[in-house]
């Protein structure tokens, strides 16, 4: 088996990513950072977001495992003073996988001919720089309403837990097919109205923004962010694509909404 290392550069991050290694060569795998068949990354979330990206091309053919430096994460299943058991856990793998949906995000600009394509595995949102956002929202091909306010925020069932939280969204089980779109400071009164909820979309459907003007916009797709001119519009939808995870040990997704957001376990247990 080949396996690619992914880590950040923390000082824990480090140490666990040079133990690894030597107990990887010891149990004959091998390291290759260019065509692997697994995507061990050590740091946190975060870091695993980053090894999704710059191996997205691969989606179809690698598994991820993630290594938690600090606390348990929504992608990490694992803690660095566990790779002993990881590495038992290689040697006797079988191949199982659990998989996740992505966000497909379709850019479409004034003067480019084709559309931007991307995948995000938390979320996408759209916000204005300088003023307030006006769009909008189309559900498939069908006007929904007028936006007005800060932005508007396109998140996985995965990536519910995030920025979408953070702005009233609901967290959705990742068995469930579906996008959310949360709105972020809406603006309502009696002159402007929003649904003002966040709209969970079916998986054969599909959702538009098209902005009134045309740029002073942020586009961001998980953690990277740009400037962006000449939007015309962005769709987004439930991708083709998924993200696959190593199956060795994985965490109950509800178990992993409880310890990040409430702790009751570990404070009533006896």
């Amino acid at each position: 088996m080949k396996i690619a290392i992914v880590h950040n550069n923390n000082e824990k991050s480090l140490a666990a990513t040079e133990e690894l290694k030597l107990l990887l060569i010891k149990n004959n795998f091998s390291i290759d950072k260019r065509n692997p068949d697994l995507i061990i990354t050590i740091g946190g979330d975060g870091t695993l977001l980053s090894a999704f990206h710059r191996y997205a091309h691969l989606l179809d053919s690698v598994r991820f495992v993630g290594i938690h430096t600090g606390h348990l994460g929504f992608y990490t299943d694992w803690r660095d003073y566990e790779l002993p058991e990881l590495v038992a856990s290689l040697v006797n793998d079988k191949g199982e996988s659990i998989s996740y949906p992505l966000l497909d995000v379709r850019g479409t600009f004034q003067g480019r001919k084709e559309s931007s394509h991307f995948l995000a595995l938390n979320e996408s949102t759209m916000k204005r720089v300088d003023g307030t956002m006006v769009c909008d929202v189309f559900v498939k091909d069908e006007l929904f309403e007028r936006f007005r306010g800060d932005g508007l925020c396109v998140s996985t069932p995965t990536g519910s837990t995030g920025y979408n939280k953070s702005v009233g969204g609901a967290i959705i089980h990742p068995r469930l097919e579906a996008i959310q779109l949360a709105e972020i400071a809406s603006i309502n009164n009696r002159v402007f109205r929003t649904l003002s909820s966040p709209m969970i979309v079916a998986p054969d459907e599909w959702i538009r923004i098209k902005p009134i003007t045309t740029d002073g916009f942020i586009l961001t797709v998980d953690q990277l962010s740009s400037s962006e001119k000449n939007i015309v519009e962005l769709q987004y939808r439930i991708a083709n694509e998924r993200i696959h995870f190593a199956r060795y040990r994985h965490t109950h997704f509800w178990s992993r909404v409880e310890d990040a957001f409430i702790g009751a376990k570990n404070k009533y247990e006896v």
